[in-house]
């Protein structure tokens, strides 16, 4: 190993420390995010930057979760199971962005449906999940609100953009006992986990406060005109 890779994979190592530190309790996501490298997931003007735990521009005025964010949300997601390994058959993502949070729900999901309504962000996910032999994850160019497949039943859903309210269609493509993750509000938002329990029964459970670009209906051709 060169003196760079030397130095990614100690940053890397430091990343996950800060993780334990912050509150995040399952190994088997400590590990997921340990494998994906979330350099290749930024502009080389930002990798020098990639491990911190911060957000990170993408372009298009989107960004990049901050690793912390994409591990609470991901533990949340799997929190009713325990075993290892692809423990959800089919979960849906909403904002895919550059396929950072698909990569890690990769290793738990047999597959994840993703859509994005900015287009040129879609192309970038996939080329970086190619990259990384990622296969399971399926990116779809739409809108988040209404062009997911309402004939399918989910196993989880994350929301990776913040609607005002949660859009309670969503509910109604999930499987008894799964989960809706996602952050809810304006200027100031909350993390939600909305567990269906039968029909159109549903526990809600509000967790820290979070901040995401909101979830915009509509999709983009190239961003500007968000």
């Amino acid at each position: 190993m060169n003196s760079s890779g030397f130095a990614l994979r100690r940053v890397r190592e430091e990343m996950i420390e800060k993780l334990l530190e912050l509150g995040i309790k399952d190994f088997r996501v400590l590990d997921a995010i340990s494998q994906v490298p979330r350099h290749i997931f930024v502009d080389e003007a930002l990798r020098s930057r990639a491990y911190e735990n911060r957000s990170l521009t993408i372009g298009y005025q989107q960004t990049i979760s901050q690793p912390y964010i994409v591990a609470r949300m991901t533990e949340l997601l799997i929190s009713h199971t325990k075993s290892r390994g692809k423990v959800l058959d089919k979960v849906l993502e909403l904002g895919s962005g550059c396929g950072y949070q698909s990569a890690v729900l990769s290793y738990f999901c047999e597959k994840v449906d993703a859509i994005e309504r900015i287009k040129p962000l879609v192309q970038k996910a996939r080329d970086n999940l190619a990259e990384l032999k990622i296969h399971n994850v399926q990116f779809k160019y739409g809108d988040g609100y209404i062009d997911y497949d309402k004939s399918v039943k989910y196993d989880g859903i994350l929301c990776a953009a913040a609607p005002r309210s949660y859009p309670e269609d969503l509910i109604s493509v999930l499987k008894n006992n799964a989960k809706l993750v996602l952050p809810v509000g304006g200027n100031s938002q909350k993390l939600n986990v909305i567990t269906k329990k039968h029909d159109d029964n549903f526990d809600e459970d509000i967790y820290e406060d979070v901040s995401f670009v909101p979830m915009l209906p509509g999709k983009s051709e190239d961003g500007n005109d968000i």
